[in-house]
């Protein structure tokens, strides 16, 4: 019987090359299907909601994948678990209709990314915030989050090499909150999100931080539609995808 399963992923992505699968490098995709295909003794194709870039971290990435077999989603839950390395976990596996598609079924994702803004760097979370030790203009960087509320073409914000067919995103809400001991984290949702955007958007940001350019500097970039005039793309270890919404 050709069944199709939905599960849930958290993932620690700093020992990997990303998401998607490749011959010679270790992946998120790959890890998983190899211990699916030990668990099936057949290929499975796991498709995610989308890609994430090397070093990228989730909470709740979602994937399906379509397998005939008389197993259950508790057996997948429990047998992945003890497959997969200790950072990739499956914290959720549902068997959903084979209608359902974990990238094209998608409505909106929520991104978290972590800056850490005080002098002295951290020990224990380094893989895990971009540290910037000169003082940021917060006020300036939250008011600048209000140009790329709603739908915008983000050609400004896109890395080289996005397959998309369109460069116009919608973003529902983005703001920067700060946190405990000096970090700061830029929530953002939005129904899609070019390559590197999230990334771009936040270097851009801290731009504005640092003095650099204005608030309406960035309203200009993100209109311009042109890269060159963007800030530099934020590390990738400070980028966490925290929800798929369906």
């Amino acid at each position: 019987m050709l069944k199709n399963f939905k599960i849930t992923i958290e993932y620690d992505g700093t020992a990997y090359h990303g998401w998607q699968r490749q011959v010679d490098d270790p992946t998120i995709q790959g890890e998983i299907e190899k211990a699916l295909m030990t668990m099936t003794g057949n290929p499975v194709t796991l498709t995610g909601s989308g890609r994430t870039d090397a070093g990228v971290h989730a909470f709740d990435q979602v994937a399906n994948f379509l397998c005939r077999t008389g197993l259950d989603h508790t057996v997948f839950l429990k047998g992945l678990n003890s497959l997969l390395p200790k950072d990739i976990v499956i914290t959720k596996c549902t068997q959903v209709s084979v209608k359902f598609h974990a990238r094209y079924d998608v409505k909106s994702k929520s991104y978290h990314y972590r800056i850490l803004n005080r002098n002295l760097p951290a020990a224990i979370f380094r893989q895990y915030a971009w540290h910037i030790p000169k003082k940021l203009d917060l006020e300036a960087m939250a008011g600048s989050l209000r140009y790329i509320i709603g739908t915008h073409d983000f050609k400004a914000f896109e890395g080289t090499g996005s397959p998309r067919a369109s460069t116009i995103r919608s973003v529902m809400h983005a703001d920067l909150e700060k946190v405990d001991d000096g970090y700061l984290v830029l929530k953002i949702q939005g129904n899609g999100f070019l390559r590197f955007m999230v990334r771009n958007i936040v270097g851009t940001l801290v731009d504005v931080g640092r003095g650099k350019i204005t608030p309406h500097d960035f309203n200009n970039i993100l209109l311009s539609k042109d890269r060159n005039l963007a800030g530099v793309t934020a590390p990738a270890h400070g980028l966490f995808l925290m929800q798929v919404n369906y």
